[in-house]
């Protein structure tokens, strides 16, 4: 049977009918048939290909921050590879995808390597953070990439930053799901580590006023408007100091549309901050789903334009559910 190979396998952890809400930043979702972990890069490899070979469906996770998992759970096996090493050679960092992005930046912080201290506090995995090109404060991380190793079927394969065709909160990665990040090489600048410090506690600092720590959220949910993209009656609409670095904040939309506040069950949206929805408590699946559709059809009715999410759906039918 394919547990009994799978647990042959060096360094796996193989459990049955765990509740994905564990591995979520909104903290719901119901239970895979089966949970598997390793930090082991080749045992991941060589599980993967057992799963995909055996017909079951398969979903491989991070982090979690920007997971929506249904109520109903995933029919399948969930995957994921926390190896989670960070090694530097002068300007030169390497970090696998299973380290979660905050030490990834502390660390480049404390050897005084600048290009990511804008990044703090952003939740989640290195391996997340390339996939979504993560990125905050008007950088992102595609900046620093210089390269990608990634799991291709069961092939071992290596993108330049160009081939990783990174846009606003996109990449390859986004149009091929079946492939697996395994780490990434990062080309830094070198700076003042006390300077750098600074920065990243100053937006720490900021960052946590409106997105606290405790929160069961995804921060964002919504990503922001280039405008370059905008149709030009409605660019016509947007105050001039709402644009910033070429972007509309998606929270500037919905707030016309009386975003915060709403609450569904106990799924809710910022009173302060109509871009961040959060469980308040007790919050399920199918709250989340419904309000992010009812904002999605408000600002569509309003300005003909598409919110898009930043978070990712599992479990749902056909992998879509807010349309």
């Amino acid at each position: 049977m394919l547990p009994d190979r799978i647990n042959q396998l060096p360094g796996i952890r193989l459990l049955r009918d765990v509740p994905l809400s564990q591995y979520t930043r909104f903290g719901i979702g119901g239970p895979a048939d089966y949970y598997l972990e390793t930090s082991n890069p080749e045992s991941f490899a060589r599980a993967l290909a057992m799963v995909r070979a055996s017909g079951l469906d398969s979903v491989i996770i991070g982090g979690g921050t920007n997971l929506i998992v249904s109520d109903a759970g995933f029919r399948g096996v969930c995957l994921r590879l926390t190896s989670a090493r960070i090694a530097a050679n002068g300007p030169h960092v390497e970090a696998e995808c299973g380290a979660p992005l905050q030490r990834l930046v502390d660390f480049t912080v404390e050897r005084g390597l600048k290009g990511l201290e804008t990044m703090t506090g952003i939740p989640g995995s290195v391996g997340a953070a390339v996939y979504g090109n993560a990125g905050a404060y008007g950088h992102s991380i595609q900046e620093r990439v210089h390269s990608v190793r990634f799991l291709d079927g069961e092939t071992v394969s290596e993108f330049t930053n160009a081939e990783c065709r990174f846009h606003y909160r996109e990449s390859i990665f986004k149009t091929h799901k079946e492939w697996v990040i395994l780490s990434v090489a990062l080309e830094m600048e070198t700076g003042d580590s006390a300077v750098l410090a600074k920065t990243a506690d100053d937006i720490l600092t900021t960052r946590n006023r409106k997105y606290p720590p405790t929160m069961r959220c995804a921060g964002s949910i919504f990503k922001n408007f280039l405008v370059s993209e905008l149709p030009a009656n409605v660019v016509a609409e947007i105050p001039a100091k709402t644009i910033i670095e070429g972007k509309v904040p998606s929270a500037w939309f919905l707030e016309q549309v009386g975003a915060k506040g709403m609450k569904q069950g106990g799924i809710e949206v910022a009173d302060y901050h109509a871009n961040l929805i959060y469980n308040a408590g007790g919050g399920t699946a199918g709250d989340l789903v419904r309000i992010v559709s009812e904002l999605k059809d408000r600002v569509r009715q309003r300005w003909g334009i598409p919110l898009q999410e930043e978070v990712q759906y599992v479990g749902f039918t056909g992998q879509a559910s807010a349309a």
